[in-house]
């Protein structure tokens, strides 16, 4: 079983679809003790940094999802779900702590890139990481589906798995060990997505 993070995100529909649609036992989960027994944990999300922080701790899943990590099993954060892994966020003057599962921050798009910031739509991924198990089966180059106006700035760059720029570079993914994050959308990637969560519920069984 999969669990799938409900802390009211407006991705949550689309992301279990896609789980569903490659295989995998979805649970959607909005309590701790819900977790218990999954074989892996799916944390998406759209929206502002301080609303999911807020909505984790609300339900109290903060320490959960903590836990879960330390057990080894696979964890994949999308988006939202990506910059909450990390230290603490720029957006809107936030004071929210994040997981701190990986040292960092999230930063904005510099305006001075003249690009439109959000960022909405395609966007290529430089796989810099080519043995990172979720990115099996997806060459260097594939385009992949983005809607933000913040990315995460890792502290150790060993953890990026891939890069995309937009005006300037960003780590578009991590990985370390068991857990695995990215800032685009793979439930709204097309076959690159579904082949990224295929091989993500692969490694759950």
């Amino acid at each position: 079983m999969i669990a799938l993070i409900d802390f009211a995100s407006g991705n949550l529909r689309s992301a279990q679809k896609a789980l569903l649609k490659v295989g995998a036992d979805v649970r959607v989960v909005r309590r701790p003790e819900e977790i218990n027994g999954a074989r892996a944990v799916v944390l998406p999300g759209v929206g502002a940094f301080d609303d999911c922080m807020q909505a984790l701790r609300k339900q109290e899943l903060m320490g959960a999802v903590r836990e879960f990590i330390k057990t080894g099993k696979p964890f994949l954060g999308i988006c939202v779900g990506y910059q909450a892994l990390f230290d603490r966020s720029e957006e809107f003057n936030s004071c929210a702590a994040g997981l701190e599962i990986f040292p960092g921050k999230v930063v904005r798009f510099s305006d001075k890139t003249g690009l439109k910031v959000p960022q909405i739509g395609w966007n290529q991924l430089n796989i810099v990481r080519r043995e990172c198990p979720i990115f099996q089966g997806i060459p260097t180059g594939s385009y992949v589906y983005f809607v933000h106006s913040y990315f995460p700035k890792p502290a150790d760059s060993a953890i990026t798995a891939t890069e995309t720029t937009y005006g300037e570079p960003f780590a578009s993914s991590v990985w370390r060990d068991n857990v695995y994050a990215t800032q685009f959308h793979p439930e709204k990637s097309q076959a690159v997505g579904l082949q990224l969560l295929k091989n993500f519920v692969a490694l759950s069984q």
